[in-house]
């Protein structure tokens, strides 16, 4: 049984998530999270930690920046979109059990006001802005991490608020070197 309550989109995400583990979860109802659903995830958070798992697509990125502004100090797990899509249709619901054991064995926590371990320069330097490819690295990038895909200026925000070390970003760097990004 997983301690925290995992907050998903909706009651498909439900079944997906508890084929996979034992949890409890709360349901957004989608995009147009409601006060009601704040104040549920709010409780939960205080009472027994929140792990934010949302499809990953921008509306699934819009919910987890709410919920994230909304209720601080909520963990966040990410299922690569690759593992998300089944005929073309992406969401926690088309996971695989495996890929949801393993975003959720691989939660960050948000560390708010964090001093940024790896500045935009480094992320130049590694050819995740301004490259031709820059866009398919920071989403090798952010598989390897576990941090998600995202643009250019909210990895630099991804990786300072999940304290992702140098180290960590290293590793990650050289393994998606060595397939040839």
């Amino acid at each position: 049984m997983i301690k925290e309550v995992i907050v998903v989109e909706g009651r498909d995400d439900t079944v997906a998530i508890r084929r996979a583990v034992e949890a409890d979860t709360i349901e957004t109802g989608g995009s147009a999270i409601n006060k009601m659903t704040l104040r549920k995830i709010a409780l939960a958070q205080e009472r027994r930690g929140v792990i934010i798992l949302t499809d990953p697509d921008h509306a699934g990125e819009r919910i987890r920046k709410i919920i994230a502004s909304k209720v601080p100090g909520c963990k966040q797990a990410f299922i690569p979109e690759a593992e998300a899509t089944r005929k073309g249709d992406i969401g926690v619901e088309n996971a695989s059990p495996e890929a949801i054991r393993h975003a959720l064995a691989r939660v960050h926590t948000t560390v708010e006001g964090a001093e940024p371990l790896i500045e935009m320069a480094d992320l130049i330097d590694a050819g995740l802005i301004t490259h031709p490819n820059a866009a398919a690295r920071r989403m090798a990038l952010g598989n390897v991490l576990g941090i998600g895909y995202c643009n250019g200026k909210q990895l630099h925000k991804r990786l300072s608020v999940f304290q992702i070390s140098r180290e960590e970003f290293a590793s990650a760097l050289a393994q998606i070197e060595s397939e040839g990004l």
